[in-house]
């Protein structure tokens, strides 16, 4: 049985070849490609609608030499974004739920803000370790406690979306699993588990969305600091 709920999550293959490049570059193709026209059809205006209210609303609690990162923010919002989504279709394979990709993608971005900071305002960034007032007995454990809470930032960032997207995906099949199995059984039961499943998955889509934009406000707030 666990196997069968964890096959999922596993990476797919073919003759041998991981699959899972193609999966993480399929959303890609529902960006808009680059046109010479201003105004091409209605779908690639609201797309860009939405880009730039989303870039807009990442760049507002950032001082201007952070606007620097607006196409890469903004870019790994959007690849974070239809990724989750279209792993919620049937048969599909979710890249985000892997923690390696995870941690891939956040430790470099928030090493990448950690060493803005050092080069930028070495002071003021080694100052978050120890802060001002702090007594002399407490030194030596606050700068440990400090520093443990600055490295643990992208492990935290890569766990919390592979921990609330895996957790949806196992809830969506278990439920569907029990609604499939009572179906000849206790069609009445059937029903309401129906009815739940398709509240959950309105609720993980929300999810999707939630967390691919919370990864990436955390990143634009980690900047801040060290901006």
């Amino acid at each position: 049985m666990n196997l069968t709920l964890f096959d999922q999550f596993a990476s797919p293959s073919l003759l041998g070849i991981p699959l899972i490049i193609i999966s993480m570059l399929f959303p890609t193709l529902l960006l808009p490609s680059p046109n010479i026209r201003w105004i091409t059809n209605r779908t690639t205006t609201l797309q860009l609608w939405i880009i730039k209210l989303i870039t807009k609303q990442l760049m507002l609690p950032l001082n201007k030499p952070g606007h620097k990162w607006a196409l890469t923010l903004s870019s790994l919002l959007m690849f974070l974004l239809l990724t989750n989504l279209l792993g919620l279709l049937p048969y599909t394979f979710t890249p985000t739920t892997q923690l390696s990709m995870n941690l891939a993608l956040a430790f470099p971005l928030w090493f990448s803000t950690v060493l803005t900071g050092l080069r930028n305002q070495p002071s003021i960034s080694l100052g978050h370790i120890l802060p001002e007032g702090t007594p002399t007995p407490l030194i030596p454990a606050l700068i440990l406690i400090e520093t443990i809470s600055l490295t643990i930032r992208p492990l935290a960032l890569g766990v919390r979306l592979t921990a609330n997207l895996t957790a949806g995906h196992l809830l969506i099949q278990l439920i569907s699993t029990a609604t499939i199995a009572l179906l000849y059984t206790i069609p009445s039961i059937s029903i309401i588990t129906y009815s739940i499943l398709l509240l959950l998955t309105i609720l993980e889509l929300a999810v999707a969305m939630i967390q691919a934009y919370v990864f990436i406000l955390l990143l634009s707030l980690y900047l801040q600091e060290n901006i």
